[in-house]
């Protein structure tokens, strides 16, 4: 079994037995048209893995806090609305929202974890706007989707408690990818 393979797993085991925040059941996996429906309406195609958890393990409601959010239709448990909804709002937002980065994940307080679809790896970055100044509002979270599920299955994201106070990088690219 592959690095990848082992991780899926991992994922699928932890997304079977948690449920972040009012989800009663795991949703069932996106199928290939909808996939192909979602990277149409986005523009450009999702990183592998992102692509296999929307595919293999479930459309959404697996993941840190709040879970990763529907990938084309439908709701989050907390209301979001699903990726590629959100992403196409905030693209005409007045945040300068960076081309090709996908916010997969809310975390409250209009913070949202997102994925450079640019990058191969997914680099994870952390979109903190309660600063108010957009152009310090992002922040590298994870330098690829692996490393930011395995801090999530392992409990080492800056999210959790005992890691309060982390200090994330910002994110250099933010100027020149608006």
């Amino acid at each position: 079994m592959t690095d990848a393979e082992q991780l899926l797993a991992r994922v699928a085991a932890e997304a079977r037995t948690t449920r972040p925040w009012g989800w009663d059941s795991l949703p069932t996996p996106v199928d290939a048209d909808t996939l192909a429906r979602a990277e149409a309406s986005l523009g450009f195609t999702l990183p592998p893995l992102l692509t296999a958890l929307y595919t293999r393990i479930g459309d959404g409601g697996f993941g840190p806090e709040y879970g990763l959010l529907p990938l084309l239709e439908g709701k989050s448990s907390g209301g979001e609305p699903a990726v590629v909804e959100k992403y196409h709002a905030m693209r005409e937002s007045d945040w300068g929202w960076p081309e090709g980065v996908l916010p997969i994940s809310h975390w409250g307080c209009a913070m949202y974890a997102c994925v450079d679809c640019r990058t191969t790896d997914g680099q994870v970055l952390l979109f903190e706007p309660n600063g108010g100044d957009p152009r310090h509002a992002w922040f590298v979270d994870a330098p690829t989707l692996t490393t930011w599920l395995i801090a999530w299955l392992d409990g080492t994201g800056w999210y959790e408690e005992e890691n309060d106070g982390m200090d994330l990088p910002p994110w250099e690219d933010t100027r020149t990818r608006e």
